[in-house]
């Protein structure tokens, strides 16, 4: 016996037990026996005192007496239980009553031991009590650990769970902010709510047969799509949660967002040295030095950390560095292990190819501007100096793609002649630069000028007269156009009260399409009331109109102030002849690429024959562009054109 109350008494000893005893002898050799084992033992003398004892200490276990004086054990029993519903207990008792001892039953107690004592049967009692108490004790420390383990998870990670079926059943607050759904939006959902298109079926079916089939852990990179459209990476963990007889309850899937650049090039150099054999490659913002010349210094910052952000959306489809620097001055930094990259069955001149042609054809968009970015790119192979190689090819780029046995240079020649266009709008807008000019158009029949065409121009530094062909494409690009069409659209009502014509101006779908431009169309519309009636809107015909509904309902709208709508470049192009009736125009201005060309292709005279016909049906006026010579005039007058527009005529001057 002494041996197990040594043992016992080790397991015992951050135990508090409570005795709850009447009788003084009995109290007194059983509190003798329990200071061998329990080293925290407070003793009470009735069922009263035992209470207020259990109140004011935290006891884990509760061994009594029945009858007492005060409160029976029972009594007793029954109200430490509402205070301490988990507490350890142990009867005591010389009765063998069976409704006490239902009673006590009811109460969920430990054990029920018979008086007078035998120390032994007592001492196995409390061995099985202890042990009881120290498993429910461990379970209860596993749980707080675990909750503090999910709880830090839950705050550093992107989690999600989702049920058998693939409903989403939970997703943290850092789920909801990378995906940009609402929880009441995701919670019920399939989980393909974030699928990108460009995921193949083959990736999900291997998802699942690794957590459903094999009841295995899933690892890898997934390529997911934002509420708003936007393409996020992310290193995701799924994992099936099953049950004591291994049935698989739910999935718990733990992410860690790719978005994240580091910007530590000692840790760059860290993971260098760790791999055997890895692939480096340097990426350099073209022409970054001159943005930071041209743009203010939390501008170029924006424009960095911005492309820092969308930099892994551009890597093509199939593989993604998980290891992204940023180096400075523009210049980033993708790592991988050259093993990780071979078994995509990559080229990885292609892959960078298409990398670099993605960054072309995508803008940069914050505070109302956008920003053309191109970049150049080199890459080495190797354990040894791969930095240092790499840079080299940055540094000796070419204009042009080149290959070689351990570096790719890829840039665009573009980029600097871009830059220098858009410097050269800045400039202009801020010096009132872009300016109107307007050239007559002529009524066929009576050679009176009956409109003017306003005409946007440029004036540089040197004075020099810029046509719209030099700048305005790039300026759709960024933020610049909406503002020049802003000054164009100033200058042309301001002419009506010059000139007493009708007068077109130019507006795209790309106009109209943008609510701050038509509101102020609109309102101008309403400042120039009494000469709406002379304005007519020229529409370029355009493949990339988004919302047609936009355009006809404006079209309907500025109608009815009394402007008229012209479709401009009519018969370039893809023509529909069906769809420019939808937007119901009062004049076509047939392309200048066919009517320069009328006195020596008959195909070009037959095409706009075919308009004026089509327009005379319809009670549609035509005008034709680039009259240059009488020759040119004398065959428009005959095919029965209304107006004509060009050099026989007049310029473009100011006025």
């Amino acid at each position: 016996m002494f041996k197990r109350i040594e043992t016992l008494k080790s397991y015992a000893k951050d135990i508090k037990v409570l005795y709850v005893e009447d009788d003084d002898i009995a109290r007194k050799y059983t509190s003798d026996f329990l200071y061998n084992i329990f080293e925290n033992l407070i003793v009470a003398v009735d069922g009263e005192d035992g209470f207020n004892q259990l109140n004011n200490n935290a006891i884990d276990i509760v061994i009594s007496d029945i009858n007492m004086p005060k409160l029976n054990g029972v009594e007793m029993l029954k109200k430490i239980k509402k205070v301490n519903p988990h507490c350890h207990t142990v009867i005591l008792s010389q009765y063998s009553n069976s409704d006490i001892l239902i009673e006590c039953i009811q109460l969920y107690i430990d054990d029920y031991v018979l008086k007078p004592l035998d120390f032994e049967k007592l001492l196995n009692v409390l061995e099985k009590s202890i042990e009881k108490f120290k498993l429910e004790y461990e379970a209860k420390n596993h749980k707080f650990y675990l909750e503090q383990y999910l709880s830090l998870i839950d705050k550093t990670g992107v989690i999600s769970k989702t049920n058998t079926e693939g409903i989403i059943t939970y997703v943290n607050e850092s789920f909801c902010k990378i995906s940009g759904y609402k929880k009441e939006e995701l919670i019920g959902q399939k989980h393909n709510i974030i699928r990108h298109h460009e995921n193949t079926d083959e990736i999900y079916q291997q998802i699942w047969n690794t957590i459903k089939t094999q009841k295995k852990t899933w690892e890898g990179i997934i390529k997911n799509k934002s509420k708003n459209g936007n393409t996020y990476y992310a290193k995701t963990i799924i994992t099936p949660i099953k049950d004591i007889k291994g049935n698989v309850v739910e999935y718990l899937a733990v992410r860690d967002s790719l978005d994240t650049v580091l910007d530590d090039k000692e840790h760059l150099f860290e993971q260098i040295e760790k791999n055997d054999l890895s692939i480096l490659v340097l990426l350099q913002i073209n022409e970054f030095e001159m943005l930071e010349k041209f743009y203010t210094i939390p501008t170029v910052d924006q424009v960095e950390k911005n492309f820092a952000f969308n930099l892994l959306s551009y890597l093509p489809f199939g593989y993604t560095f998980e290891n992204v620097y940023s180096i400075g001055n523009g210049t980033f930094a993708l790592l991988t292990k050259f093993n990780d990259f071979n078994n995509s069955s990559l080229n990885i001149n292609t892959y960078l190819n298409s990398f670099v042609e993605n960054v072309k054809n995508s803008n940069l968009r914050f505070d109302n501007m956008e920003f053309d970015i191109n970049i150049t790119v080199s890459y080495t192979i190797g354990k040894f100096r791969l930095y240092e190689d790499a840079k080299e090819g940055l540094e000796n780029a070419l204009h042009t793609l080149t290959f070689s046995n351990d570096s790719s240079i890829i840039a665009s020649k573009e980029a600097k002649e871009n830059l220098d266009i858009m410097k050269t709008v800045k400039i202009a807008l801020e010096n009132c630069n872009i300016v109107s000019y307007f050239q007559p158009i002529i009524n066929n029949k009576t050679k009176e000028v009956e409109k003017y065409e306003s005409l946007v121009r440029l004036i540089n530094e040197k004075g020099e007269i810029l046509s719209p062909f030099y700048f305005l494409s790039i300026s759709k690009k960024g933020n610049y156009y909406n503002e020049i069409t802003k000054r164009v659209l100033e200058n042309s009502f301001k002419i009506l009260h010059t000139i007493n014509t009708k007068l077109s101006i130019n507006i795209s779908a790309q106009d109209i399409e943008k609510d701050e431009t038509r509101h102020y169309i609109l309102t101008l519309l309403e400042q120039y009331s009494n000469d709406a009636h002379r304005i007519i809107f020229e529409l370029l015909e355009d493949e990339n109109i988004k919302d047609f509904n936009i355009i006809k309902d404006f079209i309907s709208t500025v109608k009815a102030k009394g402007v008229q709508i012209a479709i401009d470049d009519f018969g370039a192009g893809y023509s529909n002849f069906q769809r420019i009736l939808e937007f119901e125009p009062n004049i076509l201005k047939i392309d200048g690429s066919l009517v320069k060309n009328i006195e020596h292709d008959m195909f070009s005279r037959n095409i706009i024959e075919t308009i004026v016909l089509f327009a005379q049906k319809q009670n549609i006026e035509t005008i034709a562009e680039y009259v240059e010579n009488e020759s040119i005039f004398n065959i428009l007058n005959e095919i029965g054109v209304d107006y004509s527009q060009g050099f026989y005529f007049g310029k473009p001057k100011k006025m």
